[in-house]
C-alpha cells in the first residue's frame, strides 16, 4: 500500500488532499502544528481503514521542518507521494518596514518546500518512483505582493526540480488553484467580497483536478476550465497590462477590505 505525507493536512485543501487520498487506498502521514485537530483528523480517516500517522511540526521551526524530512526520507517506511500544502495569507505590504510576517511564509512556503522537496526527490529517485505535489497558485502569475512572490517561485522551482527528475521514474507537479472555499481567507483576516462569484472553487473540485493531473504526470495544474482560460490570457498580453491589472484588483481588495474591518491574523 501507498503512502502520502501531506503537511497542512488538517484544513482547507490539505485536509481534502487526506480524506481523498484516503478514499484511494494511501496510508497517511499527516503534518501540521495543532495536535488536537491533528488527532481529530487522524481517528476520522482511520474509520476508512487506512493507517494514519501524525507528526505536529511547525514548518516555521527549522528544527521541525529538519524533523519532518527525516520521515520524509526514511526507507523503512518510504513515502510515496509528498503533498507539500501549508501556507497562509501574505498580505503585509512590500514597503511595510516590519518583515516578521514576510520572514514566517519564507520559511514556511519556500524554504520547507524546498527541503522536503529535496528530501523526498532524493529519495524517490533512489527508488526509481514518486511523485511530489507543491500547492502553488494563480496568485505567481500576477503581480500582487509577497505572496505573488512565493507562489511564483513555488511554480518555478516545481518546474526546475521536474527537469532534475526527468526521467527518473518522480513525477513532480505544482498546482496552481484560483479562489477556492476554505477557511485560509479567514484566518488570514481576509474579506472577499469583491470577489465574484465564478471566480470561486471547492476543495473537491480543485483536489480530483490535482490527482488527476498528478496521474498523469503534468507538471502544472490549473483546476477548472475558466481558470486555465485566465491564466492563458496573462501569460500572453504584455506585463505592463499584468501589472495594471494586479494594481486595480489590489486596490480593490484594500478597500474592501478597509470597509470592512479586515485585519490580518496569524495562520
Amino acid at each position: 500500500m501507498s503512502t502520502a505525507l501531506v503537511t497542512g493536512g488538517t484544513s482547507g485543501i490539505g485536509a481534502e488532499f487526506a480524506r481523498a487520498l484516503a478514499d484511494r487506498g494511501y496510508d497517511l502521514v499527516l503534518v501540521a502544528r495543532d495536535v488536537e485537530r491533528l488527532e481529530e483528523t487522524a481517528a476520522r480517516l482511520s474509520a476508512k481503514g487506512v493507517s494514519v500517522e501524525v507528526l505536529a511540526a511547525d514548518l516555521s521551526s527549522r528544527a521541525d521542518v529538519d524533523r519532518v524530512a527525516v520521515r520524509v526520507a526514511d526507507e523503512s517506511s518510504p513515502i510515496d507521494l509528498l503533498v507539500n500544502n501549508a501556507g497562509f495569507s501574505v498580505h503585509t505590504k512590500l514597503l511595510d518596514p516590519d518583515v516578521s510576517r514576510h520572514d514566517l511564509a519564507f520559511e514556511v512556503m519556500m524554504r520547507a518546500v524546498l527541503v522536503l522537496s529535496g528530501a523526498a526527490g532524493r529519495a524517490m529517485r533512489d527508488r526509481g518512483s514518486g511523485a511530489i505535489l507543491n500547492v502553488s497558485s494563480t496568485a505567481g502569475f500576477v503581480t500582487m505582493g509577497s505572496y505573488s512572490a512565493l507562489k511564483a517561485w513555488v511554480t518555478a522551482y516545481t518546474e526546475g526540480l521536474a527537469n532534475e527528475l526527468h526521467g527518473s521514474g518522480v513525477t513532480v507537479t505544482a498546482l496552481c488553484p484560483g479562489w477556492v472555499h476554505t477557511e485560509f481567507h479567514e484566518r488570514g483576516g481576509i474579506n472577499t467580497s469583491s470577489i465574484p462569484g465564478p471566480m470561486w472553487s471547492t476543495v473537491d473540485v480543485t483536489v480530483a483536478a490535482a490527482l488527476r493531473d498528478l496521474d498523469r504526470g503534468a507538471v502544472i495544474s490549473i483546476p477548472t476550465v475558466r481558470y486555465r482560460a485566465l491564466i492563458w490570457f496573462v501569460r500572453h498580453i504584455p506585463k505592463s497590462a499584468v501589472r495594471a491589472i494586479s494594481r486595480a484588483i489590489s486596490s480593490t481588495r484594500s478597500r474592501t477590505n478597509q470597509q470592512h474591518g479586515g485585519s490580518e491574523r496569524s495562520a
